[in-house]
């Protein structure tokens, strides 16, 4: 049986309703050649999918409509509808409205990944601020669901072709970031990226490239001493153990040369010290990919955009690599679990390849 054969079922959250949700995830479905890859599942409302289709002329557009995942015709872009109610959608606003209905995708869509109905999950965008309440209580995604899988090894990765840069403290302010890093968080997080590097991105000896925290990754201590205390610690720790990490690196000059090109992956020590190299390289067509969880989630790396809201001008780029990434993960996660268990089969099927 051939992977294509084979395909896995994408569990998709509508988002944020007044954002650009609907309209990256119906263009990104239009294209029928996408179901010889995968079969998608939104947790959604068609009636709000289809104030969304007329906003953007995309009449030729149709969802197939489904009470559960399992029966998803596997030639069409399928949703299941989440709330039957009368929804007033407001674009470019964030309302009260919008966060409950997120959040009812996306607990909907993580109780039937949890039951296997689904396969794989891609989040669109939500607001951060109306999502929030008593069943959420996170910075975002990636936190809520470590804590729905009970994953406690878990990093934010932000994935674009041969680009992947971890952030080792995640969503904290700035001025927290002195006090959580520590040398056990930073090995923490090598341990998680190289497993990840080795099971989700099928590479056999990945190479790692660890920035420093300070300008100049301290100039040998005269701008902080973070560098010689913890980083470099952590990564001849790690290098002992088994994993090829270098560095630190100072990040400016990291990024504006070529040396990030030669690394399988990165550890940046914040989140704009990470995310803001990344989205400049890659912001159309960037995924975020949440390393470490039992189950495959990605979502695109922008936001829900509420300026060009319901204006036809957003780009599907980044949902349509976040669903691919979760496919191609999905499988390498297989042929991984086949080499720990079979190895001369895993060979022999690469060879044949």
């Amino acid at each position: 049986m051939s992977e294509t054969d084979n395909k896995p079922v994408i569990g998709i959250t509508h988002g944020d309703i007044n954002s650009i949700s609907y309209e990256i995830i119906i263009k990104a479905l239009f294209d029928s050649r996408i179901f010889d890859l995968l079969t998608p599942v939104v947790y959604g409302s068609s009636k709000i999918a289809s104030y969304h289709r007329k906003m953007i002329n995309m009449s030729d557009f149709t969802f197939n409509l489904i009470k559960k995942a399992d029966l998803a015709n596997p030639k069409r872009a399928n949703i299941i509808n989440i709330n039957d109610q009368e929804v007033k959608i407001e674009l470019g606003k964030s309302t009260t409205m919008a966060g409950e209905l997120a959040l009812q995708s996306l607990e909907a869509a993580t109780e039937d990944l949890k039951k296997g109905l689904i396969d794989v999950l891609v989040t669109a965008p939500i607001n951060k601020q109306n999502i929030q309440s008593k069943n959420f209580h996170f910075p975002g995604h990636t936190e809520y669901l470590a804590n729905k899988f009970g994953a406690k090894d878990y990093l934010m990765l932000m994935v674009s072709q041969n680009i992947r840069i971890g952030i080792v403290t995640g969503h904290i302010p700035l001025r927290e970031v002195h006090g959580q890093l520590s040398e056990e968080l930073l090995l923490h997080k090598m341990k998680i990226l190289n497993q990840s590097l080795l099971q989700d991105f099928g590479i056999r000896k990945p190479r790692i490239a660890i920035l420093g925290l300070n300008p100049h990754a301290s100039d040998n201590g005269l701008l902080g001493e973070e560098e010689a205390k913890i980083i470099k610690p952590a990564i001849e720790k790690a290098f002992a153990g088994g994993i090829l990490a270098f560095g630190p690196f100072p990040a400016d000059g990291f990024f504006g040369s070529s040396e990030f090109t030669k690394f399988d992956g990165i550890l940046a020590m914040y989140h704009d010290q990470g995310m803001l190299p990344f989205k400049t390289l890659a912001f159309d067509s960037g995924v975020n990919f949440t390393a470490g969880l039992p189950y495959v989630r990605t979502s695109p790396a922008h936001g829900t955009a509420y300026d060009i809201a319901g204006k036809n001008i957003a780009s599907s780029e980044s949902f349509r690599a976040a669903m691919y990434l979760a496919s191609d993960i999905y499988f390498n996660r297989k042929r991984y679990a086949m080499m720990l268990t079979n190895p001369l089969e895993m060979r022999k099927q690469e060879t044949e390849r």
